[in-house]
């Protein structure tokens, strides 16, 4: 899985899917956006302040729910900080 952060002005963290074909047939994908809302849901809270964007690979598919939860939650702190270091402080 791949996930692209980018900074935003807001108070909340967004989402944005990018589930290609090579995941798998329309109801293997569906499963797989429907299980990466959820955790976004459960857990934004826990989420980095940004807009994040998610595109899964086929072997992410295979995955349990606490898999894709655990797997999810690394790799969007991990974009989150490569921002936040990049991305200029805002001027007040």
């Amino acid at each position: 899985m791949h996930v692209v952060a980018a900074p935003n002005d807001l108070d909340i963290a967004r989402l944005g899917l990018a589930v290609s074909r090579r995941v798998g047939n329309a109801v293997v994908r569906n499963r797989v956006k429907r299980r990466i809302r959820e955790i976004f849901r459960r857990n934004r809270a826990a989420l980095p302040v940004a807009d994040l964007v998610v595109i899964p690979f086929a072997s992410f598919a295979q995955l349990d729910f606490a898999a894709m939860r655990t797997e999810l939650l690394r790799l969007a702190e991990r974009a989150a900080a490569s921002v936040a270091k990049t991305s200029k402080p805002r001027e007040s």
